[in-house]
């Protein structure tokens, strides 16, 4: 054991012995995690009907007993129970809000900033690039996975440790790798927040712990959260429960996720939880149902699992979802332009899914962008064109791919001269 995990160890130790309701900068503490039916001390607990997949969306199998909340809320909030100060629950594909409280209050996002450092990592690097651990990493204060100077991990698997078990060293990593250095990261982490429109926010570090000007709002959470369901591989390391890795300084070799939501909501996909004394208890979370994608967003909570779950209950009673498109349809037929057939129906590759949400028009415009003809040689399965979905102020919800039947050769060099003599006389 090295002189820094031997003094993480004494730490550890004398955090526990001086108070067990103690937790690192930047992490949760485990009673969070794992005693979702109790009050925090010195309030008196006042269970309400409990929750299960009966009456909620909780997995099979689980049960959470409410606490009432004893922070004071506006008379009209339709979720009175929910204890965070800010929160907001949406749909991810149109970005509808169903439901907020203090939305656009200024708040720290704790370590649900990595998020956010997932999302701009993905955006700009590959997975399989090789990140070098820095000194910066080697020094992180709270969370950690135990990175030492000069190890050399791959990029992807580097992600993993920094959503799973919000690693503060590994997202330094990821930011020196990424960016350079810290503040060039989490300034291209704040330009791409503007330009998404989460005008409300300013990122300082990658990893979340606290400084006056790192600062967010639950609504711009959301709409980072949303775009984040674009990029590619972003849902599947967020809904990742437990993963291996080779260079994981523990014998198990196991990073098991934080974010409690995996296991007790259903279809839930991520997102990130959060914890420092200045910014409380934080989570996005999120889940899939029917084809519906919500998120929610909870900051400064007492109770962050009963909180999303009420939040993500309340949404998912206020959407449905309707089928725009069926995989496999038939779009259209298309002629054919120097092939031995003279048409193909052309298919879709995928479905499209719309939420429909209460009280609303829910107007969404279909565009076919498809070429008027197709040119041989064809192969079965070609992508020759998209169908949109088109929100009422102009933003794309969902696409599909539409694509070739049949595989068509191209005429003979002789049977096109043919058909041109016979074009010319006709």
């Amino acid at each position: 054991m090295n002189l820094k995990k031997f003094c993480a160890t004494l730490t550890v130790l004398a955090t526990i012995f001086i108070s067990v309701e103690a937790a690192p900068e930047g992490r949760m503490p485990a009673s969070e995690l794992m005693r979702l039916e109790e009050a925090p001390r010195g309030e008196i607990a006042r269970p309400m009907q409990t929750l299960t997949s009966e009456n909620s969306g909780l997995n099979p199998g689980y049960s959470v007993t409410p606490i009432q909340n004893t922070r004071p809320v506006a008379p009209d909030d339709a979720l009175p129970n929910v204890t965070a100060t800010a929160a907001i629950v949406i749909e991810a594909s149109t970005g509808h809000v169903l439901y907020e409280r203090n939305p656009d209050q200024r708040m720290f996002p704790a370590s649900t900033t990595k998020m956010m450092t997932l999302i701009t990592a993905l955006k700009n690097n590959k997975l399989d690039e090789i990140v070098t651990v820095g000194s910066g990493a080697y020094n992180a204060e709270g969370s950690t996975l135990w990175l030492d100077v000069g190890e050399k991990i791959p990029l992807g698997e580097l992600l993993y440790g920094m959503m799973l078990i919000s690693g503060n060293d590994g997202a330094i990593a990821i930011a020196e790798h990424c960016g350079g250095t810290v503040p060039d990261f989490a300034a291209k982490m704040t330009a791409y927040a503007h330009e998404w429109g989460a005008l409300n926010t300013n990122f300082t570090n990658a990893n979340g712990l606290p400084d006056p000007n790192h600062y967010t709002t639950a609504r711009d959470l959301a709409i980072m959260a949303a775009h984040g369901f674009t990029v590619p591989h972003f849902e599947e390391i967020c809904s990742t429960k437990e993963i291996s890795f080779n260079w994981i300084h523990d014998e198990t070799k196991l990073l098991r996720n934080e974010n409690q939501m995996l296991w007790l909501y259903r279809g839930a996909n991520g997102i990130k939880t959060g914890y420092t004394d200045a910014a409380g208890r934080c989570l996005v979370s999120s889940a899939k149902q029917n084809g519906v994608q919500l998120i929610a967003v909870v900051l400064d909570s007492l109770y962050i699992w009963n909180d999303s779950i009420f939040l993500l209950d309340y949404g998912f009673g206020r959407v449905s979802s309707q089928s725009l498109i069926k995989s496999g349809e038939v779009v259209k037929t298309l002629p054919i332009i120097s092939g031995r057939r003279k048409s193909m129906q052309v298919k879709t590759a995928g479905e499209i899914i719309m939420p429909v949400f209460e009280g609303d028009d829910n107007a969404y415009e279909i565009v076919y962008d498809l070429p008027d003809a197709l040119t041989a040689p064809i192969t079965s399965g070609e992508t020759i064109g998209k169908i949109r979905v088109v929100l009422p102020d102009g933003r794309e919800a969902a696409s599909v791919d539409v694509v070739t039947t049949v595989d068509v050769e191209q005429k003979s060099f002789f049977r096109l001269i043919i058909d041109k003599i016979k074009s010319f006389f006709a």
